[in-house]
């Protein structure tokens, strides 16, 4: 895995991540009862993103982490993925 394809990685899982923790605990204005004149009742009141983006960012690399070694040592490869057999016999001796 080269230097980029790892940062790609970690970039859509941070993304993928934090869109799964942003709703966690999340207060909206209709929850509250103080709802903004002008704004949706479904507006955050309490979103807290400083602590969710620290959050995502331990979580992200925990998964980058154990993906990414899968990868390096080989232990899930695109055959292993290949159920209709597409790609064919493989060259290479298992």
């Amino acid at each position: 895995m080269g230097v980029t394809s790892a940062l790609v990685l970690y970039a859509v899982l941070w993304f993928l991540t934090l869109l799964v923790i942003i709703p966690i605990r999340l207060k909206t204005q209709g929850d509250v009862g103080q709802i903004v004149r002008g704004t949706q009742a479904g507006a955050p009141h309490e979103h807290h993103l400083k602590g969710k983006a620290i959050i995502t960012t331990f979580v992200a690399f925990v998964l980058w982490a154990i993906i990414a070694g899968i990868i390096i040592t080989g232990t899930i490869t695109v055959r292993d993925l290949d159920w209709f057999d597409r790609m064919g016999p493989s060259s290479q001796v298992e």
